[in-house]
């Protein structure tokens, strides 16, 4: 069984879309496991649907998190990342073995957004407490989304709703949780 990303409920592993929900479901080409958004949270590696020719492997290859690795990978994250595209944005804290991998548009809480793993038993973090972004422009941004303890940038508390453009070796402080900021 897998669980939809969607809506949490399990679905069987050969599903490409969930039986509760009807969300479509995404795989990572690298890792194969299903997720949220453009890039995978475990590995950065690109989310395609199932007409991108990613099938699940046989489920006595299934990782020990519930999700598949895959079969029929053509291209790495490396170079995925050719002329024009996304740069990967990563926030790392290795003492609390976080390591997430951004994806455009993606909530960072305890209750919503794709992490919530790494947040779900931080009191101090807010069901919803930032968002990440990525603009053409100006590059990857986050935004506190009216947190109860505040996200800081380099220790400079950001307003609600204003995004702030992120930079390599930024510092970024969710409540009480400090997170490195790496782009590549």
């Amino acid at each position: 069984m897998i669980i939809c990303p969607a809506c949490k409920e399990e679905i069987e592993d050969d599903s490409y879309f969930c039986d509760q929900c009807g969300h479509a479901l995404l795989f990572c080409k690298q890792c194969g496991r299903v997720g949220l958004g453009r890039r995978c949270t475990y590995c950065g590696g690109l989310m395609v649907s199932q007409d991108a020719n990613v099938r699940p492997a046989s489920p006595s290859l299934r990782n020990s998190i519930g999700t598949f690795a895959s079969i029929g990978m053509d291209q790495s994250v490396s170079q995925a990342q050719g002329k024009g595209s996304m740069p990967v944005l990563t926030l790392a804290n290795d003492s609390l073995n976080i390591r997430m991998v951004a994806m455009n548009g993606a909530i960072i809480g305890r209750r919503k957004g794709p992490y919530t793993r790494f947040f779900e038993k931080q009191a101090y973090v807010s069901g919803v407490h930032a968002q990440l972004k990525y603009n053409p422009g100006t590059g990857w941004c986050i935004a506190d989304k009216h947190s109860s303890n505040g996200t800081k940038l380099n220790q400079h508390i950001l307003q609600p709703d204003v995004e702030m453009t992120l930079n390599n070796g930024d510092i970024v402080t969710l409540a009480n949780i400090s997170l490195q900021v790496i782009i590549r």
